[in-house]
């Protein structure tokens, strides 16, 4: 491992580092208005949602790290505290990432990305048309962690009203993953996709609780053949197979005459409940691994 203090390393390169490593990272749209009522729209991956009795999301507009300025939305949100927040997906990333650009003061970024206005129902920041989910939000609070460059301005956000495109709805009412085809940031100049065969699905172990990966046999813990991931779904299964079970499975005559051929029967188990896994006949794969 390669150990860094962070005192020992400058903010810039700290801020790259944590970028490469933290990630993807949800991006907020954020659209705010000055004092005189003139729009500004930036993106920030600095942001996520942390409850919902009150719902709340927080973003940070972070202070430039190369001169220690402030950004045009923190000075906003602190003068009209309000903001809409408004999800990127792959098909407005790049007029996002525009709307980033170091444009001088009083520039309205809704123009220069290419952005459809809409009015807001509660707020006065505009919201963006583009995109499919639009928060509005009234500021809570804004917390400066410090004065240095690269410190960050949490603006704590409550959602007033949300705004859904029926579109990426599916039929349960439920925002569709694979519709609404969000985008992650990552570090340097690359995104990720959030759907697609960049999604997949972990069950959540909320219904039972499993067995543990420590009620494995050894054998099947130190495997060579199955991975962490593996043996996180076999102990996520919610009890051991009986013996009867497991002489069943035993039993099968195409696992019988695999058995038969095989000059390593370890190597031969394991593989099979690897595909077996792969499959999503976990179940099924403990009782191979069992025999």
């Amino acid at each position: 491992m390669h150990t860094l203090s962070s005192s020992d390393i400058t903010p810039p390169r700290m801020h790259q580092l944590l970028l490469g490593s933290i990630g993807p990272r949800p991006i907020a749209f954020a659209s705010t208005v000055d004092d005189e009522g003139r729009p500004n729209l930036s993106p920030f991956s600095f942001f996520n949602v942390f409850g919902v009795n009150p719902t709340t999301l927080i973003f940070s507009p972070s202070r430039r790290g190369r001169n220690n300025t402030t950004k045009d939305t923190y000075e906003n949100v602190k003068v009209v505290p309000e903001v809409v927040i408004n999800v990127v997906t792959y098909e407005m990333v790049n007029q996002a990432s525009l709307a980033s650009t170091e444009f001088p003061g009083g520039v309205d970024e809704f123009e220069k990305a290419g952005f459809t206005k809409l009015a807001s129902e509660k707020v006065k920041p505009f919201r963006v048309k583009e995109s499919p989910v639009q928060l509005e939000c009234k500021v809570r609070d804004v917390i400066e962690t410090g004065q240095g460059g690269g410190a960050a301005n949490l603006v704590i956000c409550e959602v007033l009203l949300m705004h859904i495109s029926k579109e990426v709805l599916a039929g349960d009412g439920l925002i569709d993953q694979e519709k609404i085809r969000l985008v992650g940031r990552m570090g340097r100049d690359w995104y990720c996709k959030a759907f697609g065969e960049g999604i997949f699905r972990v069950e959540k172990p909320l219904s039972s609780i499993g067995i543990g990966v420590d009620a494995l046999p050894g054998h099947v813990r130190m495997s060579k053949i199955l991975t962490g991931n593996d043996l996180g779904q076999l102990g996520n299964l919610p009890s051991l197979p009986s013996q009867q079970e497991i002489e069943d499975a035993a039993n099968q005559t195409h696992l019988v005459a695999m058995l038969e051929k095989s000059n390593d029967k370890y190597h031969a188990l394991h593989s099979l409940a690897k595909e077996l896994i792969d499959r999503g006949e976990v179940y099924e794969a403990l009782k191979v691994l069992l025999i």
